[in-house]
Formats: structure tokens, C-alpha cells, sequence
């Protein structure tokens, strides 16, 4: 009366693993090509910002809130240490030498991606080039910590 299972139960086994191992398999492929994790097509831009938040690399880059492109690279400019951002935009758009680009999130809590706002010129950039007009994220804790020091008398100083 024992627990042994012999041969069979052993084969047994080895087919519920490999077909736990398939579906899990299964899962990762849709998941992959579903959210273009993999995809950087496209050319690529730069752009220079104070500071970049929680901006991290994979991030997505978007127009009108639609997503035209993915950031691939962060570096510090040693010279003017500004943020040095660099990001593909999908190769069927074209962007304007005055189109805007800023850092935002959505909600407090969402993703923070980079927002293309495409200026008027007939003017358009070309892969390896930069977006002049930039902003970087709004300092929300900073706001909120001088909105509440603001207005405490103690805070201020005495004559």
C-alpha cells in the first residue's frame, strides 16, 4: 500500500509538464508580438530634456495619444548635463523641424511616455536628428510641497 507509481506515473508526469511547458510557451509568443515589445522599427530622433522622470527605456512615444514609436536609449550630456533622450518614430510619419516633444504620464500613477506635438512647418527631420522644443515632466511632489509650505506663517521668516 504504498505511494509508488512505476513507469506509468512517471510518463504521466512528464506529459502534464511539457504541456504546462507549451501553454506557458503559447502565452509569452502572443504576449510578445501583441505589444511590439520586440519592434524598433522605424528612424530615430533625439531630443534633450532637464531631467527625464520616470522615463524608461521601451517606453512609448505618441502623438494625439496614439503610439508612433518606442524610446531606445538615455544618456547624460557631460557638457550641458541635460538628459539625452533617443526614440524611433514609425518610418510612415513624417515629423516637422518644429514639432514639440514632452514628457507626461497618465494619472499620477500611469506610464510616463514621451508626447510629439507636430508643429506646421513643411519642414521634416531625418533620422539622427533632434527636437529642439522639449519639456520635461512636471515636478507634481514639488508643486504640492510648495502649495503646503506656502501657506504656513511659520514657514516664513520673521522680522
Amino acid at each position: 500500500m504504498g505511494w509508488e507509481t512505476g513507469v506509468g506515473g512517471n510518463l504521466v508526469e512528464s506529459m502534464i509538464g511539457a504541456v504546462v511547458l507549451a501553454v506557458a510557451g503559447a502565452f509569452l509568443y502572443i504576449a510578445y508580438t501583441t505589444t511590439n515589445v520586440g519592434s524598433a522599427s522605424g528612424y530615430e530622433l533625439q531630443a534633450r530634456f532637464d531631467r527625464v522622470g520616470g522615463l524608461t527605456l521601451g517606453a512609448d512615444v505618441r502623438i494625439s495619444g496614439i503610439k508612433i514609436g518606442t524610446v531606445t536609449g538615455q544618456r547624460l550630456d557631460p557638457q550641458s548635463y541635460q538628459a539625452v533622450v533617443r526614440f524611433t518614430v514609425d518610418k510612415s510619419l513624417e515629423i516637422s523641424t518644429d514639432s514639440f516633444a514632452k514628457i507626461t504620464s497618465d494619472g499620477l500613477l500611469g506610464d510616463t511616455y514621451v508626447e510629439l506635438q507636430p508643429g506646421g512647418l513643411d519642414e521634416y527631420l531625418s533620422a539622427g536628428e533632434e527636437v529642439y522644443d522639449t519639456q520635461g515632466p512636471i515636478d507634481l511632489f514639488g508643486l504640492i510641497s510648495k502649495a503646503v509650505y506656502s501657506g504656513d506663517p511659520a514657514s516664513s521668516s520673521e522680522e
